[in-house]
């Protein structure tokens, strides 16, 4: 490699690419944060001009803020965005145009992840998904087209030639991909690193010096705002599975955890566990009654006491709920690289202080979350910054490539958390899409942390989910005697919560896994489920469904944990919200406004209108949304009476 070349411009970097690519143009940019929109979309603009042009986008998770599909929805988001996101963030055109379905037939977009339920009505995303393992994206990368480009945000500290540069968000699939291309003697792809100024500068493998890249563009303007996650509810369901999962994390070992209400919930639940341990403990008495086998379940795997050798990150994604636990002084179980002080360590062998320098505490390959999260990773000094590494995603989620037994110390007792959307009773499980096959999201790491599960000792993938769905005014069980897709085979079960318990499934029969799973599940499927269950003959005919599985109902849940709730133990935004206190109250409304309308739930709209009620901070919402007193026309005053109506109703809930 070289020193860059002096370009300075997006338009001087687009020609560069242009002259390597000709009329196949083939061009690779990170998944998530890492992807330099305004670069992206002038070449998306150019090549959208040039038919004669073929261009083909390789990457994944592609952002994009909500759109509202009503004019009740646009009142509620547009403040809201124009705070988040700034009244002009660049969205990236291809996703525009994949969304209304008027992608360029020039133009291929090949994505192996989405954002969760963006493409589900896209015909060209849906046929362009490449599924694929997240460690297997390089090699496949390498072994396909000539790559001509990769393009993507980087950090910077320092200047001129002492400059040194992050891939800081993404070096998950960069470092992995260049490799592989060098292996298979290909030539190296035009590397272009756009400087961002409020990207976090992060270590570990991601630091690289100026003569990684081949162009260095610094982010013009108008600047591209880094794309921050709103920080969700969590309700009570959610906040029992947090902590059941909670229970199964040993003190002194490994965790793994991924994105969203359910991960908010584990991470609220250790911080219970670690602070308000007495609280913690009744809690736990309370959603499971003392359940004998939850017990030695959880004396076997797990922990409930508060942590006093901590806990070691080890995730693909890094992201708002490891700031939380390194705040509250529970990620701070540091391993480290050098075999010999791991091995020592690991015997409780005194180490000369001097070769504890390198040790880290968290290891991820990416990392996405909210403002709060990006201005902690910039804040970072010392050994708290020293000991967040970013690597190559080959490093963070499998276990090979010649430090297997290096890994395998550091990763002791790891539990790897991850979501699916439907489990099965003989123990698979479905995460990235419909029983029709559109894909909701994608495999993305999945599979490797529940491989990596089985071949460390110690080691538990634990899978978690709702126990039931809302669908076309319908209540489902998302677990079911079959499903037409599966993302995780039976053959590797092991772990399953629902907000009603904990099913551990690994190694068991047929008949003891459906046992286990019919435990977890809502009391008003079991019944049907095994009743299959015993047609199929894999349980007995004279089989009698258990009667603490009649408990599983969400009033029961409610009932245990509503007083918990009123004690402030499980918030509905454990760690803050970006939604104004007004906002959060029309939230739950104009969910079930939506809900309603699209299920065309007539009576229940009309009571809405004629005997809406008075609900309360009810003006102050309407204000919110443009709805209030002063409104004149006769629809604007019917949606106003509306949203007054699903306020009271949603009060009364």
């Amino acid at each position: 490699m070289t020193a860059p070349s002096p370009l300075v411009s997006i338009d001087d970097v687009i020609e560069r690419i242009l002259a390597l690519g000709g009329d196949r143009l083939a061009v690779a940019t990170p998944l998530g944060l890492g992807k330099p929109n305004h670069l992206l979309n002038t070449l998306y603009r150019r090549i959208k001009a040039e038919p004669e042009r073929r261009l083909t986008i390789f990457t994944a998770l592609s952002l994009d803020p909500p759109e509202a599909g009503s004019d009740l929805e646009r009142r509620f988001l547009e403040p809201f965005l124009a705070r988040q996101f700034g009244v002009d963030y660049p969205r990236l055109d291809y996703v525009v145009d994949l969304k209304a379905n008027r992608l360029p037939a020039n133009i291929c977009i090949l994505e192996f992840y989405f954002q969760s339920g963006a493409m589900l009505r896209s015909a060209r995303a849906q046929r362009d998904y490449a599924s694929m393992n997240y460690t297997h994206v390089a090699r496949d990368l390498a072994d396909g087209q000539t790559l001509h480009a990769i393009v993507q945000l980087v950090a910077r500290r320092g200047s001129g030639g002492a400059a040194r540069y992050s891939l800081s968000c993404n070096p998950d699939v960069t470092l992995d991909v260049l490799d592989a291309i060098a292996a298979r003697g290909k030539p190296r792809p035009f590397v272009v690193g756009v400087v961002h100024p409020d990207l976090p500068f992060l270590g570990g493998d991601a630091e690289v010096g100026a003569e990684f890249f081949d162009a260095l563009i610094e982010e013009g303007e108008p600047k591209q705002p880094l794309f921050a996650l709103p920080r969700g509810a969590v309700d009570l369901a959610e906040h029992a599975i947090g902590l059941y999962a909670s229970t199964l994390v040993r003190d002194g070992g490994t965790l793994q955890i991924g994105i969203g209400a359910l991960s908010d919930a584990i991470v609220q639940a250790l911080l219970l566990r670690h602070r308000r341990n007495a609280e913690y403990l009744d809690l736990l008495r309370a959603l499971h009654g003392g359940n004998t086998a939850t017990d030695e379940l959880v004396a076997r795997w797990g922990g409930v006491a508060p942590f006093a050798r901590g806990l070691y990150g080890a995730s693909e994604m890094v992201m708002d709920g490891f700031m939380h636990l390194r705040r509250a002084g529970i990620l701070t179980r540091k391993v480290y690289d050098d075999p010999d002080v791991q091995r020592a360590l690991d015997a409780g062998v005194a180490v000369e202080p001097e070769r504890l320098r390198g040790g880290h505490y968290l290891k991820g390959a990416f990392f996405l979350g909210s403002k709060e999260f990006y201005a902690w990773l910039r804040e970072l000094e010392g050994e708290d910054h020293s000991g967040l590494v970013m690597s190559r995603v080959s490093d963070v989620n499998q276990l090979y490539g010649g430090r297997e037994r290096l890994d395998a110390a550091q990763r002791r007792d790891a539990r790897f958390f991850n979501t699916c959307m439907v489990a099965n009773l003989l123990g698979a499980a479905t995460s990235d899409a419909l029983e029709d096959g559109r894909v909701v999201s994608g495999v993305g790491g999945q599979y490797n942390f529940v491989a990596m599960a089985h071949a460390l000792d110690g080691g538990r993938s634990v899978l978690l989910l709702r126990a039931t769905r809302e669908s076309g005014g319908r209540v489902e069980s998302n677990i079911r005697w079959n499903y037409g897709h599966t993302t995780i085979p039976r053959h590797l079960r092991d772990i399953y919560i629902t907000e009603y318990g904990i099913a551990d499934v690994r190694g068991k029969s047929d008949e003891a896994c459906i046992r286990e799973m019919l435990a977890i599940s809502d009391a008003r499927f079991v019944d049907e489920l095994a009743r299959t269950a015993i047609g199929a003959g894999k349980l007995p005919r004279d089989f009698r469904v258990p009667d603490a599985c009649r408990r599983n109902t969400p009033a029961t849940l409610a009932a245990n944990l509503a007083p918990f709730a009123t004690r402030g133990l499980l918030p509905s935004f454990p760690f803050g919200s970006d939604f104004t206190v007004i906002e959060q109250r029309l939230l739950p409304a104009l969910l079930w406004l939506k809900r309603a309308m699209g299920e065309r739930r007539w009576p229940a709209l009309l009571a809405a209108v004629v005997a809406p009620g008075n609900a309360p901070q009810a003006e102050e919402c309407l204000n919110r949304l443009q709805l209030g007193a002063g409104v004149r026309s006769l629809s604007e005053r019917l949606l106003a009476r509306t949203v007054r109506g699903a306020l009271a109703r949603t009060e009364r809930r």
